[in-house]
């Protein structure tokens, strides 16, 4: 059985205006891939006619299309009556679709609108895809509606409606056309704190050509994502070889992410950690909150921006402030061992820096970021580092050094200078 080819297909003026950062085609890659499959070709339209346009070239060369948005009761809604067109369906009003609509505005306190009909019109020969999240039903177009149409699938724009339809209605069916003998696995390894050209030169060594593994290198949040892809044991000791190459470096070999790895830890050792943040103004916290269970090891953070906050909160002693200035070496380390004092914390992670653009100077440059550590049982390490981005992406930076320091720490590896 030759593999099946997939297109997706994002509708939608918002995606190419830059006002909705289109996150579709990454979901679906993601997914698919666990079953063994691939993502042939994306691409992303605006609304009307550039939609009948592009599903008309997928509908010539895919078997699986997946398209997304324009479902919705607006005007510029025109995705469903696109692909009927194509396909030479009518459409006909579906009243149990129109009461699944109507209980939705009846759990909200509201009554749908007219326009809203339009969501209840279904073309013949579609199955209707259930959306529990949403107004906007799905619809699945079998192959074969049209002589040589592929599948086609549509689903509503929001992740948040799209997401559980696309996995309880269309993975489970999708699944069941994977031939099990081209099965193949993937490895993702996270290593931080090593060069993408050193990394690949040495996983290449390990992982040579002869070994069938596909290998690619992807850059993320200031580490290096190594992907392999393989099948059985070729892939087990392909990805040991590769983890064994920096294993100082390795934070992870089964998709956890940073945070995620130093919560783990933590959770082992029953301790915990606090933050003071300054030019993060609270980001590295943000991040600890958003793994599940990170109650269990973070309970303080302190948002330390004014000076004053960084004595008022954490006892920075002003005067060293003034001495060495609020971006400094000392001043990160009282922010951490205060951290550790003020919440009982056994671990205190400290960030102070210019994110800019302004505020540099020749001797601490705009990107220029203290990273502290303090803890209980262990001498207080502070380290200097550079970022030279936009704020969101220095933020981003240099959280993931300061949880790559407490990491090392709490592994028993150098944690630095």
């Amino acid at each position: 059985m030759a593999a099946l080819r997939i297109e997706t297909l994002n509708t939608g003026s918002e995606l190419l205006l830059g006002q909705v950062i289109n996150s579709h085609p990454a979901y679906f890659g993601e997914e698919l891939f666990k079953l063994g499959l691939r993502v042939q070709r994306a691409v992303a339209v605006p609304d009307g006619e550039p939609i009948a346009v592009a599903l008309k070239e997928a509908m010539g060369r895919s078997d699986v299309v997946l398209v997304t948005g324009g479902l919705g009761p607006t005007m510029d809604d025109v995705t469903r009556e696109t692909a009927a067109e194509l396909l030479g369906l009518e459409l006909e009003f579906d009243e149990s679709v129109m009461s699944m609509i109507e209980e939705r505005f009846a759990r909200m306190g509201k009554t749908p609108r007219p326009i809203n009909r339009r969501q209840a019109m279904v073309p013949k020969g579609a199955r209707v895809l259930l959306n529990p999240h949403g107004t906007a039903p799905g619809l699945h177009f079998p192959a074969g509606l049209l002589e040589g149409s592929p599948d086609i699938y549509l689903l509503p724009g929001p992740p948040r409606e799209l997401q559980p339809m696309f996995v309880e209605q269309v993975l489970p069916v999708l699944s069941r056309r994977v031939d099990a003998e081209e099965e193949v696995g993937w490895k993702n390894l996270f290593f931080y704190g090593v060069g993408e050209s050193d990394l690949a030169s040495r996983v290449d060594e390990v992982v040579g050509p002869e070994s069938g593994i596909e290998t690619g290198y992807c850059l993320k949040n200031g580490g290096v994502i190594v992907r392999l892809i393989g099948g059985g044991n070729t892939l087990e000791g392909s990805a040991e070889r590769a983890a064994g190459t920096f294993p100082a470096n390795l934070v992870s070999s089964d998709g956890r992410t940073m945070e995620e790895v130093v919560e783990d830890l933590l959770r082992e050792r029953e301790e915990t950690v606090s933050t003071a943040e300054s030019c993060t103004g609270g980001f590295l916290a943000h991040r600890l909150t958003m793994v599940s269970g990170s109650s269990e090891v973070f309970g303080f953070g302190f948002v330390t921006y004014a000076n004053e906050a960084k004595s008022g909160l954490v006892g920075v002693d002003p005067q060293l402030i003034e001495k060495h200035g609020a971006v400094s070496g000392p001043v990160a380390a009282s922010l951490a061992e205060g951290a550790v004092h003020a919440s009982g914390a056994d671990h205190g992670l400290s960030l102070t820096g210019i994110a800019g653009p302004t505020g540099g100077t020749e001797e601490k440059p705009v990107g220029t970021v203290f990273l502290g550590l303090a803890s209980k049982e262990d001498e207080t390490v502070v380290v200097r580092r550079v970022f030279r981005a936009d704020r969101e992406t220095f933020k981003i930076r240099a959280s993931q050094a300061a949880l790559d320091l407490l990491r090392r720490r709490l592994l028993g590896l150098n944690v630095g200078s």
